[in-house]
């Protein structure tokens, strides 16, 4: 009993610095605002990159970062503009993308997404159900700011399930969620309908609709265009193929990690898709 009793005020302790160095990041953070046409603006902190349009009548939000955030981003977009946040967009469901949903409901702030995202936010626990999306569609949605309208497009089984581009009005920029990973192996998240033919496809489909002069913000990483993202397909294209000849040698998913990728992919590696993870997502 002395035992359990120290292993449980160890775990407590455990999770109370745990909480305390989480918060003190979270203090650490700076929401950083770069201006990309008249009414669009790409915001940087601690998760996903987040866009913004202030319209004529109120600002459009994209994406919402970590949770513990939203006075950080509310302040950021009050030195913008000093119309009221109307809409938050979730390009798709993951905490680092949602986790400020809430906060900004609670204010009044309509969330919208696909529908696939708000049924994996309601089956999740530890999310704070007043952020889930009150406005959902299957395919396309069109969502009107003044007399423009923000145009939201799905494209299923890539990085998730409920994955959503956002083309912004009277501007060349779009926001590609997790679609695109600047420079680094993307995460396809495997569980919740990513796929990696899907996400290739998806982002090809994308690279059809724009130029070589559109402004592209992606869920992580900095500002890019077109040519910045086809060498993230030409990328996976390569690292797929060096696996399936691994495999069609005979080799174990294990001696695939093992054998590793060729040494021009090592900078592609991140703390969160390693090489490891990412030969494991394509076996």
């Amino acid at each position: 009993m002395r035992g359990l009793k120290f292993g449980l005020i160890s775990l407590l302790f455990c999770f109370g610095m745990a909480s305390a160095h989480a918060q003190a990041n979270m203090d650490d953070v700076e929401i950083k605002a770069t201006q990309l046409s008249d009414r669009v603006y790409m915001l940087t902190g601690m998760g996903g990159n987040i866009g913004v349009y202030v319209g004529e009548d109120g600002v459009v939000m994209v994406d919402a970062q970590y949770k513990g955030l939203a006075d950080k981003i509310m302040a950021a977009i009050a030195e913008l503009s000093d119309q009221p946040i109307k809409s938050l967009i979730n390009t798709h469901f993951h905490g680092d993308h949602t986790g400020n949903n809430a906060p900004f409901a609670r204010k009044g702030v309509r969330v919208i997404a696909h529908e696939n995202v708000k049924t994996r936010l309601a089956a999740n626990e530890k999310f704070d159900q007043d952020g889930l999306p009150t406005v959902t569609f299957d395919n396309r949605l069109e969502v009107a700011s003044g007399a423009a309208s923000l145009k939201l497009q799905h494209y299923p089984e890539g990085h998730t399930d409920g994955d959503v581009v956002v083309w912004f009005p009277n501007a060349n920029v779009i926001h590609a969620g997790d679609l695109f990973f600047v420079d680094r192996f993307p995460f396809i998240d495997l569980n919740a309908g990513g796929n990696v033919q899907g996400y290739i496809d998806n982002v090809r489909a994308v690279i059809d609709s724009i130029d070589g002069e559109t402004q592209i913000i992606p869920g992580h990483g900095t500002l890019s265009k077109r040519s910045d993202w086809l060498r993230l397909v030409h990328m996976i294209e390569a690292t797929r193929e060096e696996v399936m000849t691994m495999k069609e040698q005979g080799l174990t998913e294990d001696q695939a990690v093992e054998q590793g990728l060729s040494a021009q992919w090592k900078d592609w590696s991140w703390s969160f898709i390693n090489e490891e993870r990412w030969i494991r997502t394509l076996y």
